[in-house]
């Protein structure tokens, strides 16, 4: 991270705690001054808030991986599928996205390719053509 003053640390620092990721609260409990504009804070610290939400969503997966143990101990809960839902979104935001698995299967395991061609083999196929030049005149 590059150099920040106090005030932006701070407010780095309640943005994704006590401020609940409400920016206007987070200027507020950082100190700056009634009226200062939470885009302007924003938008100066758009890459380090960048960062820490991609820390932040990384920090939450076992969360949503305890939620979603959870729903398989109690399927007959209420909000089990919102539950199953926003955990799902949480670990794929995370990068633990589902992997599909494709199985292949081939009627012999052998594949046999032609044989490679040299360079002279390619100068026969141009032999058979002409050439005709045309006269823009």
């Amino acid at each position: 991270m590059r150099n920040l003053t106090e005030k932006q640390e701070k407010f780095l620092a309640v943005l994704f705690e006590e401020a609940k990721g409400i920016p206007a609260r987070a200027t507020e409990l950082a100190g700056y001054a009634p009226g200062t504009a939470s885009t302007t804070i924003m938008n100066t610290l758009q890459e380090e808030i960048a960062d820490l939400t991609k820390k932040f969503i990384a920090t939450r997966g076992p969360q949503a991986a305890f939620s979603m143990l959870d729903v398989m101990q109690n399927p007959t809960d209420l909000g089990n599928k919102e539950k199953m839902v926003a955990a799902k979104d949480l670990l794929d935001r995370a990068g633990f996205v589902k992997t599909d698995k494709i199985e292949v299967k081939a009627e012999s395991p052998l594949f046999i390719l032609p044989p490679k061609l040299h360079e002279d083999d390619y100068e026969d196929d141009y032999e058979d053509y002409e050439i005709e030049e045309i006269d823009e005149d």
